[in-house]
Formats: structure tokens, sequence, C-alpha cells
């Protein structure tokens, strides 16, 4: 992948000039009678790829397995999962669905061959979690499904047969093997990729030459029921990809995806640890972050060129936190550990998600378990939630929320506003607001005149932390969690909250 190197201005820079010592209050606007687009319960996805530990043992461990499952998913894992509502799974890849043969992931598992895991460090998968295991679960955890078929080593027969093999209610053959497998009813695919980075793990291909093969494809791709269908962009850093698969292909999708991670250096070779880090690196991590903005807004504006009616969609395929991996892991299973410092990043993210919901409408992070900025971490019988799990679980009810305008001035921290925030208005009538102090050393105290509405009590979270870099591990599984917010004050139309350093929290006014 590129490096991640961009100067276009975001939204919430301010002058370089600008000192954090400046001002110490917040003060904003809430305009609840300027309703804006709804916020796409798909934006809070989730990414699973057959890599490391992510789906073996931290999803999966089998039937026969001394750790409690439901017919070899993991229980822990299931519970936990179901707490945030998670919306749409993205299964297998990632790169590893470029190169991933659908035929070897059915039957019996005891028959299925080995085979070599080409992109993450050649690890041998006995590819006991297949199609059937990957709907199932979906099931489970009550997600919708995200399909990547293979582009970059597979063939427009081979997706089509496995789509029919999914989807297909006929007596058609491939419709009789699924059901010798085990499930009579097809299933649904919701959201159907082809391709996954096609310019570099995807195939290494040209935006001309991709488009043709998406192009091929769909033409022989019919989902049963339907689906979003779903063209791979590359990496944020390449509108001109966009822009030639749009005038190529636009007819032929419903979806667009691009794909963005931030690195606190920039440099792939080097991307900086995931803990021990000073405060430089804090603030280039979220510096990093806020440049998904920009590209967004950049993709949009080229999306809005060939469809201003906004039908198709953008989606985010891949996002999150990518740092270098834990000291002594495998190579190529991508863990690294979780910090408060991600779950500021996941918040901020939200925000920058909301405010762009027009035609953004989905987005997965990277990755659900075990691999990158990931909710849980398992090892063996232990499994422990990390801070971007609780920012997740508190920002669950603004899925499917109507997005308010929120006007925030905050003093600087760096060149970055200090707070951030959102609001919508939740699918219950209550009004929801999400505020991130990017500070690590001072708080906030923050006041929001209210517009269009009035309210008479307010209640919320908080997730903050002592330490830059505090983590919740397997010893010491609640060191980063949320606790009730005894910060905020409703007086006379506005909302009044004392935002600790370095904090999350999400307030809900009646």
């Amino acid at each position: 992948m590129p490096t991640l190197l961009r100067s276009a201005a975001c939204v919430l820079l301010l002058s370089a000039g600008a000192s954090a010592a400046m001002a110490a209050d917040v003060t904003g606007t809430l305009h609840a009678d300027r309703p804006g687009p709804v916020i796409a319960p798909e934006l809070y996805g989730q990414f699973m790829e057959q890599l490391g530990t992510g789906i073996d043992g931290g999803i999966w461990v089998g039937p026969d397995s001394d750790i409690p499952n439901t017919r070899g998913y993991r229980n822990d894992v299931l519970e936990a999962l179901k707490e945030l509502k998670v919306p749409v799974l993205r299964w297998p890849g990632g790169c590893y669905a470029d190169i991933y043969d659908w035929r070897t992931g059915i039957g019996p598992r005891e028959s299925r061959p080995v085979t070599l895991n080409r992109w993450w460090g050649n690890k041998e998968e006995h590819n006991a979690f297949g199609t059937h295991e990957f709907f199932e679960f979906a099931e489970l955890v009550g997600a919708k499904t995200f399909l990547n078929v293979n582009v970059g080593t597979g063939t427009p027969r081979e997706a089509m047969q496995w789509v029919e093999y999914i989807t297909s209610p006929t007596n058609s053959t491939l419709a009789q093997e699924r059901r010798r497998n085990g499930r009579d009813e097809p299933w649904k695919i919701d959201f159907l990729g082809i391709g996954n980075e096609p310019n570099g793990c995807g195939g290494r291909m040209r935006a001309e030459w991709f488009a043709d093969q998406f192009r091929q494809y769909v033409g022989f791709i019919v989902p049963h029921g339907g689906a979003t269908i779903i063209a791979s962009g590359p990496d944020a850093t390449d509108p001109e990809w966009t822009r030639t698969t749009m005038e190529l292909a636009i007819e032929h999708m419903d979806a667009f995806s691009m794909h963005y991670y931030t690195l606190p250096t920039g440099d792939w070779e080097n991307k900086g640890p995931a803990t021990g880090f000073d405060e430089s690196q804090w603030l280039a991590t979220f510096e990093r972050t806020y440049m998904i903005e920009p590209m967004i807004q950049e993709q949009v504006a080229i999306m809005d060129e060939f469809d201003p009616e906004g039908e198709k969609a953008l989606i985010i395929g891949e996002w999150g936190t990518w740092y270098d991996p834990t000291p002594g892991s495998p190579g190529g299973w991508l863990q690294q550990q979780n910090s408060i410092r991600d779950a500021l990043v996941a918040a901020v993210n939200f925000g920058i998600f909301h405010r762009n919901a027009r035609r953004l409408r989905a987005a997965g992070i990277a990755q659900m378990v075990n691999v990158l900025q990931a909710m849980l971490l398992t090892d063996g019988p232990k499994m422990v939630r990390t801070p971007t799990f609780h920012a997740f679980r508190m920002y669950r009810p603004f899925q499917g929320a109507t997005s308010l305008p929120l006007e925030l001035e905050s003093p600087a921290y760096g060149g970055l506003r200090a707070v951030d925030g959102t609001a919508a208005r939740g699918t219950d009538g209550k009004l929801y607001v999400g505020l991130v102090n990017l500070d690590p050393r001072e708080g906030k105290e923050v006041t929001i005149s209210l517009r269009g509405v009035e309210a008479s009590g307010v209640v919320g979270e908080v997730l903050t932390a002592d330490a830059i870099d505090a983590h919740n591990t397997f010893d010491a599984p609640d060191t980063v969690r949320p606790r009730p917010f005894e910060g905020a004050r409703l007086v006379d139309g506005t909302l009044s909250a004392t935002l600790p350093a370095k904090s999350v929290v999400v307030l809900a006014l009646e």
C-alpha cells in the first residue's frame, strides 16, 4: 500500500499558529430543527478476514472445543458482538478474498483441503470456516452479509456459481449441493463486493482493466433476492481511479468502495507502536485520521459529477488504525494492542461518517477480532473487550438516527480542534450528542445552545483513562471501560458538559 501523505485541508484543521492555550471553553449550537440525512446503521459495520487468529481461535473454535461454543462459534464472542448490534459483516477479505476458492470451504470439514494463505504469512488454512459458517455466524449475530468475490485469481464463472450456490431457491445442481451440505433455504447476500484493492493485492490492475473486469463479472452474477453491487476502489488517495470507474462502469454498480488506514507515521515500513508511544505520535495519529474527511469529500465530488441524484452509495470497505505488530507475534498476523487512543480514533471517525452520511452509507472497521483495530482480543479461552469495542457500544444509538448539525468552536490541539462532536435524533426520539476531547492533558468545558428542541434531562457515559496508551488485558480487562457521566447539565435551553482529558462522552437528552 502506498505511503499516505496528504496535504488537503480538513474542515476541522485550524491555523498552524493556533495555540492550545488560547481559549479554555468550547461553544456551539445544535440545530435540532434542521434534520439531515439518516445515519445508515451499516456505517458501524465490521470486517472479518481469514487472517491470523481473526477467525480461527477468535470467532471459530469448532464444535468439539473445550471453549464454550454454539456449533463451533465462541459463545463469549457471540455475546459481545450482539451487544454492538453489528449491522453488517464483511468476509472473506480483504486481500484473502482474491486468492479464495469458495469450494475449499464447503462440504464435510474433515475433507476440506489445506491451503496456504499467500498474503498473510503463508499460514496453513484448514478451511473449517467457509460459506456455511460465515452465513450462519451472521445469522447468530443478527447482521447483514457483505460477501467479496474473487476477481484477482478467480473467474466470472466461479463467482457466478458461488452466488448461485448461496442464494438460489431453485432445484439447480448447485442449490441441491447446498442442501446436501446442510442448508435447505437460500441465504441473502446484502452487499456483494466485486474485487478488493484491485490496484494492489487484488491483481495489480489498472483502473481501465478493472472497470472492464467489473462489467464482465456483474453481467454474469445474478444474486436471487438482489444485492447491493459494489465496485472496489484502491486506497482513498487515488481519485483518478474513482473517476475512471465512474466513466466506464457507473451504470453497472450500486456503490463504490474506498479504503483508508490511520498510520501515526504515514510510513508503511515503520508505522509506530500500539503502546509506549509519546504525545507527538498521539497527535500525529489524529492528524492522519482526519485526513479521511477531505478524501471522502473528494470521492463524493467525483461521484456527484456522474450521479447528481446521489443514487450510488460510497462505502468505506476498510478503515482503522494500523500499527507495528505486537513484538513476538507471528509475521503477517497483524496483531496489535488497542488503547484509549483507538477509542478516540473510532469516535472521531463516527463523527466524520455522520457528517458525510448523504452518500456515505456503509463502512467496515478492520478488523473485528484479534487483527488491527479489533473489538475483541482472545487467547485460548480468554476474551477481553477493547476500548474500541466500548466506543462502538456507546455510539450504538446513532445507528439509523437522523443527523443534526452541530457547530462547535473549540480551542486548538496542535493543528486540530481539541473537541469534536456529532448529534442526531435517535429512532427512539431522543437527542444524542457524541463529544471527543483529543487533548490528552486538559479537560474542556463545553457549552451548546439547543435550537428547535426542548429537553428537560440529560444522562450519559464517559470513556477515558489515566495514560495515553491505557489498554485492557486479560488480567486487567476493565482498565478502560465506560462509566456513568455526571458532568452534564441542562439549563434554559443550554447543554453544558465538562469533558475530561482524552475522553469520549455520549449524552442522551430527553
